[in-house]
């Protein structure tokens, strides 16, 4: 296994490719209402990253046809946006965008509720949002890689929710998917020693229900197989002495 260690300069326009997705996240946030579409969603994000001069991680990447997936309800990553997909009251919608920032990717995704949305519903998109602050105090030099898995699945198991294992966090850089593979779910092994200047994608995906997977007639939907509602949260990470940097988390 390579994982690269960046240096000062590559953080650096790391830190701002973080700075405008986690900008851009937040104004989206701002469009998930009832009533619009999810192409709209998407729309609106593209023309966003553009507009910072950044270019789309996601579209056209092994073919996807979008710059930002749009997963809804019980969804959990790679959404096609659609016309046709109307948000309504009570939904939650995950979004996962990256963009390209003179040659450095960063990689984030957020879950909102669409107008009032249940407590259950609620819940989840909380538990998932904290289990990824829990998996994150091991972003360290000095920890080890499934330190940060171990305490992500330990978080969410302790609610009764399904940790996503078909799918998983990743190293970033000059591409999008560097190693290692992050999971989400327990190891029996400790992974790889962090070092600082690392940088990982960390992203819990958590389903209400049981943790096993679909895969819908797009070949790109992945969907909870029991129906159950599904959250995503990710942030682009830096991993230093003193513990993580959140590249991509603008408050």
């Amino acid at each position: 296994m390579s994982v690269t260690v960046k240096s000062q300069r590559e953080i650096e326009l790391m830190r701002e490719a973080g700075k405008i997705l986690g900008t851009v996240l937040n104004e989206l946030e701002k469009e998930c209402k009832p009533g619009v579409t999810t192409y709209h969603i998407n729309k609106i994000g593209e023309e966003m990253i553009k507009s910072y001069g950044c270019i789309p991680s996601f579209k056209g990447y092994q073919g996807y046809p979008a710059a930002i997936c749009v997963s809804v309800n019980d969804e959990i990553v790679h959404g096609i946006p659609s016309k046709k997909r109307v948000l309504k009251e009570g939904d939650i919608v995950s979004l996962d965008a990256g963009v390209i920032h003179k040659g450095y990717h960063s990689d984030a995704a957020r879950t909102y509720g669409i107008g009032k949305i249940s407590d259950e519903a609620a819940k989840l998109i909380e538990v998932t949002r904290q289990s990824f602050f829990e998996g994150i105090k091991y972003a360290k030099e000095g920890c080890h890689l499934y330190e940060i898995s171990n305490a992500i699945a330990q978080y969410n198991e302790s609610f009764g929710y399904g940790v996503i294992r078909d799918l998983v966090g990743h190293g970033i850089g000059t591409e999008l998917h560097e190693e290692p593979e992050i999971p989400n779910f327990r190891q029996d092994r400790r992974g790889i020693r962090l070092y600082e200047g690392m940088t990982l994608a960390i992203e819990p995906m958590v389903s209400a229900g049981d943790y096993k997977v679909r895969w819908l007639d797009d070949n790109w939907t992945a969907s909870t197989f029991d129906h159950s509602l599904s959250a995503h949260y990710e942030n682009t990470v830096l991993v230093t002495k003193a513990g993580p940097e959140i590249l991509s988390l603008v408050e």
